[in-house]
C-alpha cells in the first residue's frame, strides 16, 4: 500500500476539534482550558510576549554599545535616466518640481542626484548632493549642477 492510497481513503481535510460539546467528544468538561487560573476564565487574553511573570526575554540581555542609526542622513535619491525620460531640454529641475511630477514623495528630505543613465539634454539641476558621475554627466551635456543650501531643522 502506498501513501497516496492511504490519503485517498482518509480524505483531504482533518475534522476540526469541537470543543465544549460534552464528555463524549473528548473535549468536554474544561474544554481544553485546564483547571482554575486566569487562562480558564472567560475573556482572558495574554499578550504574545508575556512569560508568566519571569523576567522577559529582552530584559535578560545586557544593554551595551552604541548605534549611529539615529544619526543617519536620509535623502530622496534620483538617477539621471529618470530626468532624461521625464523632462524637456533646458528644464530647471529641483525638489519641488520633482515632487510635483511625483518622482519623489514629498519635499521633507534633501535631494541627492546619482549618475545612472546617459544624459543628452541640457538641464539646470538643483540638489543638496550630487554623485561625482552625476555632476560630470550634467556638465558634459551642457547643463549646470547647482548645490542647494539646505538648513537642517533645529533639534531642540
Amino acid at each position: 500500500m502506498m501513501i497516496h492510497e492511504i490519503t485517498e481513503k482518509v480524505g483531504r481535510y482533518k475534522a476540526r476539534k469541537r470543543i465544549g460539546r460534552g464528555e463524549g467528544s473528548g473535549h468536554g468538561g474544561t474544554a481544553g482550558r485546564g483547571h482554575k487560573g486566569a487562562g480558564s476564565r472567560a475573556g482572558h487574553s495574554r499578550r504574545a510576549s508575556y512569560e508568566g511573570g519571569q523576567l522577559p526575554w529582552f530584559q535578560r540581555f545586557p544593554k551595551r554599545g552604541f548605534s549611529n542609526a539615529a544619526f543617519t542622513k536620509r535623502y530622496h535619491v534620483i538617477n539621471l535616466k529618470m530626468l532624461e525620460d521625464r523632462f524637456d531640454d533646458g528644464a530647471a529641475i529641483d525638489l519641488e518640481v520633482l515632487a510635483a511630477k511625483r518622482l519623489v514623495r514629498d519635499t521633507n528630505l534633501p535631494l541627492k542626484v546619482l549618475g545612472e543613465g546617459d544624459l543628452s539634454k541640457k538641464f539646470t539641476v538643483t540638489a543638496t548632493k550630487f554623485s561625482a558621475s552625476a555632476r560630470k554627466k550634467i556638465q558634459e551635456s551642457g547643463g549646470t549642477a547647482v548645490d542647494a543650501v539646505r538648513s537642517e531643522p533645529s533639534k531642540d
